[in-house]
């Protein structure tokens, strides 16, 4: 599956446009995580925990919008974008999204 977040793809022809894909992950902090994190901040510097778990979620989501388009007939997904939002305190939804298409 070719993924870009461009509109075209470079040397194809988009033969057919099948609709949105679309993958989404919610995930929520831990204890845990909150107490390291919290030492971080006084001290300063990059939360390695909150980084692991964003890059984990926006690649659960990357593979949730890939199987989306599969099941449309796909084999690219072209414009993708990733956005992020706040469900509640402490838990964040990623959602993938881009137009599922059929490229020669």
């Amino acid at each position: 599956m070719l993924i870009v977040t461009t509109p075209t793809v470079t040397n194809k022809e988009i033969t057919e446009t099948l609709g949105i894909a679309r993958g989404s992950t919610v995930r929520a902090r831990n204890v845990g995580q909150d107490i390291f994190a919290g030492l971080k901040n006084i001290i300063g510097g990059e939360i390695s925990e909150y980084t692991k778990l964003q890059a984990q979620s926006r690649e659960q989501a990357l593979q949730r919008m890939t199987e989306d388009a599969e099941r449309l007939g796909a084999n690219a997904i072209v414009n993708v974008r990733l956005t992020t939002s706040m469900v509640m305190q402490g838990c964040s939804e990623i959602l993938a999204y881009g137009t599922a298409v059929i490229i020669k």
